[in-house]
Formats: structure tokens, sequence, C-alpha cells
């Protein structure tokens, strides 16, 4: 079972226009609403690939009863804490190009102590041998900067493996708990790793640099430069071929559920680096938060 957790989701909204422009009113041709949150995701693309999956975290007010509705009507199954503030909206202007584009997050709602040791012991109910748990996005209001670590101690403590997806001190922190997998950008590992990554040498040497704290996977997304993905024995570089890039917001999420997919199905090295590059693919073509058809999946990996 794949357990995703997301504590600060939000509802995304896509705003495309002709063109980005300062200091004027842009007229949207084009608008989508969407679930997200980078586990939320995670889990729908889980959900394509035909992985079951459940999604927990921290959900308020009628922008969160939505996002816990749309996640259903998937056939996501969710198991969410409940909290006094209300689900933040997170705002994407994007040019009809997909050259350009401007985002804009809310902070998100406070969440109390209370509350924080509620999903502790959720998730401390739930965590088995052999589960994968995904923890994803950043931190609300109110986060100690070592939640993620305390999520991570607690899962693996079960037997079970931890996959961290987080940027700021939701990784410097995190990392320190040595998850079983981590998926930084190439900026999130640069300024880690205290060292440029330009070239397939660089790649490795930060690659390293996490594998010799602990960690057992690491998935280094590099965008255009597709997939750098190492363990402590093997390595794997996919350079995808140049797509119409048109939407910013979740191609890393489904990169990493397309890892998930290869590894709980114990496919080569190779073949889980293929199938999270096609869905990275996949998605940054789609408009919205859209990861396309398992189809259109399977052709990128082939």
């Amino acid at each position: 079972m794949i357990y995703t957790v997301t504590l600060n989701p939000g509802i995304d909204q896509t705003l495309v226009v002709e063109q980005l422009d300062s200091n004027s009113v842009l007229r949207a041709v084009k608008v989508y609403r969407d679930c997200g949150g980078k586990g939320f995701n995670v889990s729908r693309a889980l959900k394509l690939l035909g992985v079951e999956n459940q999604a927990l975290g921290f959900i308020g007010g009628d922008s969160g009863k939505w996002e816990e509705r749309h996640l259903q009507s998937l056939g996501i199954t969710t198991d969410f804490d409940i909290i006094d503030g209300e689900t933040r909206t997170c705002v994407a202007i994007i040019d009809t190009s997909g050259a350009h584009h401007i985002k804009v997050n809310e902070p998100g709602p406070l969440i109390s102590r209370k509350e924080q040791a509620a999903l502790l012991n959720r998730v401390k109910s739930q965590a088995r041998a052999g589960g994968f748990w995904v923890f994803s996005g950043s931190f609300p209001p109110g986060i100690a900067e070592n939640y993620y670590a305390e999520l991570i101690n607690i899962v693996q403590m079960a037997g079970a493996k931890a996959c961290l997806d987080s940027s700021q001190n939701g990784l410097l922190v995190g990392i320190k708990a040595a998850p079983f997998l981590i998926k930084p950008n190439r900026l999130e590992a640069e300024e880690l790793s205290g060292r440029k990554i330009n070239t397939i040498e660089d790649f490795k040497e930060a690659a390293n640099y996490f594998l010799s704290g602990g960690i057992q996977v690491i998935a280094l997304s590099l965008g255009k430069d597709g997939l750098f993905l190492s363990t402590r024995t093997n390595s794997v570089w996919v350079i995808p071929p140049r797509v119409n890039a048109v939407n910013p917001v979740g191609p890393g999420d489904a990169l990493l559920a397309g890892v998930l997919f290869g590894l709980v199905n114990q496919f080569t090295l190779r073949d889980i680096a293929l199938w999270g590059a096609a869905c990275g693919m996949t998605s940054v073509m789609k408009e919205g938060v859209n990861f396309g058809t398992l189809d259109e999946v399977q052709n990128f990996f082939e």
C-alpha cells in the first residue's frame, strides 16, 4: 500500500492568458480548477497508473471538503484530519505558449499543536512493514521544522519506507532522518550539497552526498535534462526528448508517482527511471494539473 501525506494542500487554479504583461489587466482564455497539493498530485498520478493508495493530511473549510470530494470521485481513499482553518488556494498564470508563468501560493492555515499531534497518531496507527509513505510539499504555518523527520521515524520504525519531496527546512531537517527515498530538484540538491550540478559527474557526486547519509534512493529531478536515479550500487540518467512544456504544476509529482510505480512492481532501476520520466513528460504537456492517460504514459515509456 502507498500512503501520501500532504500537510499544506490547496486548490490549484490555473489561468491561461494570451501574454503575460505587468501593470495591465489580463483576461484568461482558459481556467482550470484542480485538486492540488503535492501529495494529492502523487495520489492522482498513482491512480492513473492503477496503483491503489490512500491520501492523508490536513484539510479544512469548504475548500478542503471540495478537495476530499474530488479525490474520492477519482476512486482515491482518503483519511484526513479536519482542521479549524481553511485549505488554501494557489494560483498559476500561464501564457498560451507555455514559455512564461507566474505562480502565487497562499501560505496556508495555521496548524495547532493538537492538530499536529492528531496526524502523528493517525500515521502511527496505520504504518505497517512493507508500505510506502510519501511526505511531500511545503509546511503550513505552525508546523515544527522537524515534523517530517518525526513522520519519517514513525513509519520507518514500523518497517515501512518513507519518501520525501519537500524544500527548505522540510527537506533540510527531513533528510537527517534518512528516509528511504528523496526527490530533490537541481536547485534544492545544489543548495544542500553546496556544489553546482551540471554534468553527469556532478549528478553522481550529488547523489553520493545524499546516499552517504543513509538515504537509499535519490531521484534527482533535472527538468528538461530528465531524471538521474541512483542507489548505492547503480545509477541511471534518463534524458527525455524535447516536448512542448505548457504546465509547471504537477510534473515533478507525476515523476515521483512513476518512480513509486516502478518500485512497488520491483522493476529494474532502468525501467523505474523510464516510468518516472514518462509520467513527468506526459504531465508537463498538459494544461492544468493533468496527468494524461495511461496510454500516453506508456507511449512515452516506449
